[in-house]
């Protein structure tokens, strides 16, 4: 293993979960506001499909990121989470993103349900 490639996958690990999540909400509120608005009807989008899309690639990536949390916990199992660096703490970041990304994923999934669920466009 290089240098590089424990540091990335603790990031990945740690922030990949958050950015995804953030990324889905600012896409499905664009989505949604564009298929409300006067000037979307014209463009033909259909909120569920893209709802679907950014529920399973979110779900796909925060997986893809838990499996980077636990592929570094596991390289790091021998250190305790406040031991001397690197390793401390790589060991304590990869604790915290796969508690981070099971709530993330979670987010993800009830959120993408939701907006599949429950009908956007309607008079106030």
């Amino acid at each position: 293993m290089t240098r590089f490639r424990p540091e990335l996958l603790q990031w990945y690990g740690l922030f990949g979960g958050a950015l995804v999540w953030a990324c889905q909400l600012v896409v499905g509120f664009g989505v949604t506001l564009a298929d409300c608005s006067a000037a979307g009807n014209r463009w033909g989008i259909d909120v569920v499909t893209w709802e679907i899309v950014l529920m399973v690639v979110g779900a796909t990536l925060t997986v893809v990121a838990e499996a980077a949390a636990v592929s570094v916990y596991v390289a790091t199992s021998d250190a305790e989470y406040d031991g001397p660096p690197p390793h401390g703490r790589r060991h304590f970041f990869a604790e915290a993103a796969m508690l981070g990304n099971v709530l993330f994923l979670m987010a993800i999934l009830l959120s993408g349900i939701a907006a599949i669920v429950h009908a956007p466009c309607h008079q106030a």
